[in-house]
């Protein structure tokens, strides 16, 4: 790629409107992604010795708060640095690795919520085969499926985008690279690689939400055939967690890339939301709700408790 280019660096311009407050959003950010990083190590905590949650709905949730781990580090070292004062700039190869994770843990989590509903679904609709329909193996499968599937489509736009020639200018009006904010900074046509990218992305978004939505359909008319309202209640509040996170995950998604008008302060804002709060909410929102992982938590904590006293 070095040898199509001139660039060598990237400017990142940060979060527009935000001169003065640098001190401020470096602690709010800092607590987030602190918050981030404890709430899903104390979820695997919970979850990897606790073995009556050696199930697949946990086994997900372990891979998701895995991919909560990972995908806020993909932005926000830098983005502290920047609020910091220190260097706004990014290599070119730092620019495009960002850009490839960003799109491969992204992906990911679109696979895995996606996943995680069919789980949902043969728990729901399919109870007496479900531990033969999601066996170990199946599981493994899945997720190895959903990493795999997001490092093809992460690759593929990466190469879209950073095979286009870049002599300058090199300022990205945001706080990480990303495709609409990279492309226009190509010295060539990238109507194609725009449109490319943009299907890519959309496809596989559009194709993750129907088949969640499918699954949620037949759910819903599985659960309304339960006659005890008991049992409709413990039905639907195995899903809540799921279909909340599905809606953060997909709300800063549609703003971003399907909104009919470009706002850099808009995107800055839904980026915030998308890469630091979110990830730092799932912990909260699986483990306030789930009464299995808040008693292996506290019974992990008391041991350790216990050992450290010892």
């Amino acid at each position: 790629m070095r040898n199509h280019t001139s660039v060598t660096e990237f400017l990142l311009m940060g979060i527009p409107h935000t001169k003065g407050l640098e001190n401020v959003l470096f602690v709010l950010f800092l607590a987030f992604y602190l918050l981030t990083l404890l709430g899903n190590l104390l979820i695997l905590l919970a979850i990897l010795p606790s073995s009556n949650l050696h199930t697949p709905m946990y086994f997900f949730l372990g891979n998701l708060s895995v991919f909560d781990i990972f995908f806020p580090s993909v932005t926000s070292p830098k983005l502290m640095l920047y609020l910091m004062g220190q260097r706004h700039t990014i290599s070119y190869q730092g620019c495009a690795c960002q850009l490839f994770f960003y799109h491969f843990l992204g992906c990911t989590e679109c696979f895995l919520y996606t996943v995680m509903a069919y789980d949902r679904f043969v728990a729901i609709c399919h109870p007496l085969q479900y531990t033969v329909i999601m066996s170990h193996r199946v599981c493994t499968t899945l997720t190895l499926a959903t990493w795999l599937g997001a490092s093809l489509h992460a690759s593929v736009l990466t190469f879209l985008v950073f095979k286009l020639p870049f002599c300058g200018p090199n300022e990205v009006n945001d706080f990480f690279c990303d495709i609409p904010v990279v492309l226009p900074l190509a010295c060539a046509d990238t109507s194609l690689v725009h449109t490319v990218s943009f299907i890519n992305v959309g496809v596989v978004a559009l194709a993750c939400f129907l088949l969640i939505l499918t699954s949620y359909i037949c759910i819903v008319t599985s659960v309304l055939k339960i006659r005890s309202s008991e049992g409709r209640c413990r039905a639907f509040s195995t899903c809540s967690a799921h279909v909340t996170s599905i809606l953060l995950f997909y709300g800063p998604v549609i703003l971003i890339y399907f909104r009919p008008a470009s706002s850099p302060w808009l995107d800055s804002v839904v980026e915030v939301l998308n890469n630091i709060v979110t990830p730092s909410l799932n912990p909260l929102i699986y483990t306030l709700r789930n009464k299995d992982v808040k008693l292996a938590l506290r019974k992990v904590l008391i041991q350790g408790v216990g050992s450290g006293v010892e």
